[in-house]
């Protein structure tokens, strides 16, 4: 266990002398990484560098950080194509419904930065899930008439 910093010695010479001793001991050596340059000291300093690392070790996307204003507004912007992988409209009107509620809870107890967010309208997600889902019937396209046979060089003899 490490003594207790004397009342008469600085805080700073203490920790100076307990690294010294340390040292002289040897309790520095055969550390793991011993010699090894440090990672990322090649790069340059990000300002957010710790962050950046933990969201990439944990595998999260960076939008979890969002304020919730701009996330509501991201699924908004994404939401056509959310919806065009679903089946019914039932399913449709349902995560629509369930978006809106969130977009209202906001509205009525927000916090954040104020951004121009309003309920989606269902109907017309709706009718725009309906008309990319409608598979258009192939089209009578006419069939143009076969070209005639070539004419051949010694039918133009006869022809004479």
């Amino acid at each position: 266990m490490t003594e207790r910093k004397p009342a008469d010695v600085t805080f700073e010479s203490w920790v100076d002398r307990q690294i010294r001793e340390a040292t002289d001991r040897g309790e520095f050596d055969d550390l793991p990484g011993a010699g090894k340059p440090l990672p990322g000291v090649q790069g340059p300093v990000e300002e957010q560098w710790w962050l950046k690392d933990y969201l990439r070790r944990e595998g999260l996307p960076s939008d979890v950080l969002l304020p919730t204003p701009l996330l509501l507004r991201k699924e908004v912007e994404a939401l056509p194509g959310t919806v065009r992988g679903l089946r019914t409209e039932a399913e449709v009107r349902e995560l629509v419904a369930d978006l809106n509620h969130r977009i209202v809870d906001w509205l009525r107890f927000g916090d954040g930065p104020r951004v121009p967010l309003a309920p989606v309208n269902a109907d017309r997600t709706v009718e725009r899930w309906q008309e990319e889902t409608r598979r258009p019937t192939p089209a009578a396209v006419p069939v143009p008439p076969p070209p005639p046979p070539p004419v051949r060089w010694w039918h133009r003899w006869t022809r004479r």
